[in-house]
């Protein structure tokens, strides 16, 4: 006689539920990250991309592995306009590019790209490194969602054209890519060019199509997009020096537990010194590197370095007048 064992129902059960959770639960590593911070910029090889090297080995030391930062360069994540937005929405969890470009955010971000601000880099460097300055600047945004991580002068903003700028004459006529403000606006017409606001990731394909004749970019940016291709002569004129700002996002910084958003600024403001130490040698090579690649680095004679010195002096107090903060600001 065959004997049949019965087995309760909710045993049965059971085992096929934790059978089924073999197959379908993957396995959590121990130190799997809490928290994905997606970094963002528009740029690459160049001193923006390295602070966000800096960043991620220094957070996820800092964090033990709390918390994970993805690098994406190059608008992976979207033109600028669009990954400043996703800041403000908290789908992106951090970005950096000039500062200028946060003029929509708010208009004080703007002051950063008035020519004749600045003596030169270092004078840049020391001014957005003063404690009270920096401090006022990384927080400048917060209202609008936006909490600075770092800010730090990086090179003169040059010019290159498909027609090369030898002279002040040659800026006459000409279609020229600026960031985002109405000081640069200002500036072109001052130089009788015409101002054309674009995204980085706009430019090349804008000079192919004659949109644009030239743009206002730095050396690091004309040798990592190859612009070679397009422009043979970058112009150096240091009336401008660019400087970059990197922000996180308010919505997500807030979902942090009170430790981890402590260590998220603290390491933003750490690696300030750290990628202006880098960028100092960093940008040594790179006017051979142009000219490597087949380009000219030309300088603007004295006579009219001091006549466009003249022109452009009071271009940041004549557009901000009319806005008491940026004005107050700048001053």
């Amino acid at each position: 006689m065959t004997r049949i064992y019965h087995r309760p129902a909710g045993l049965i059960a059971a085992g096929f539920i934790a059978l089924a959770l073999a197959f379908v639960t993957p396995a959590v590593p121990s130190n799997a990250a809490e928290f994905t911070m997606k970094f963002g910029t528009a740029t690459f090889n160049d001193t923006q991309h390295q602070y966000i090297k800096f960043y991620k080995e220094a957070l996820e030391k800092a964090s033990n592995g709390r918390i994970e930062v993805g690098i994406h360069p190059r608008s992976e994540l979207g033109p600028i306009p669009r990954m400043i937005d996703g800041l403000q929405l908290g789908t992106i969890e951090a970005y950096i590019g000039p500062a200028d470009f946060f003029v929509g955010v708010e208009p004080r971000f703007g002051i950063f790209s008035t020519p004749m601000l600045f003596k030169d880099k270092d004078h840049a460097t020391a001014t957005v490194f003063d404690p009270a300055l920096n401090e006022y600047a990384l927080t400048l945004g917060e209202p609008k969602g936006i909490s600075g991580l770092g800010i730090f002068a990086t090179e003169s903003s040059n010019y290159a054209a498909k027609s090369p700028i030898l002279n002040l004459a040659d800026f006459s006529g000409k279609k020229l890519r600026v960031n985002a403000t109405a000081i640069e606006r200002e500036k072109m017409r001052r130089l009788g060019a015409t101002a054309v606001p674009l995204p980085l990731n706009e430019v090349l394909p804008s000079l192919q199509r004659g949109v644009i004749d030239g743009t206002m970019s730095g050396t690091a940016i004309f040798v990592a997009f190859k612009m070679n291709d397009m422009v043979k002569t970058i112009t150096i004129t240091n009336d401008t020096m660019l400087v970059s700002f990197a922000a996180v996002s308010k919505v997500w910084l807030d979902k942090l537990p009170p430790d981890l958003r402590k260590i998220v600024l603290e390491t933003g403001r750490a690696m300030q010194a750290k990628t202006h130490a880098w960028e100092k040698d960093f940008s040594k090579g790179l006017e051979k590197t142009w000219e490597g690649m087949g380009g000219q680095i030309h300088t603007l004679s004295r006579e009219e370095l001091a006549k466009m010195a003249e022109l452009l002096k009071t271009v940041g107090d004549d557009v901000t007048k009319d806005q008491p903060a940026v004005n107050e600001m700048l001053k």
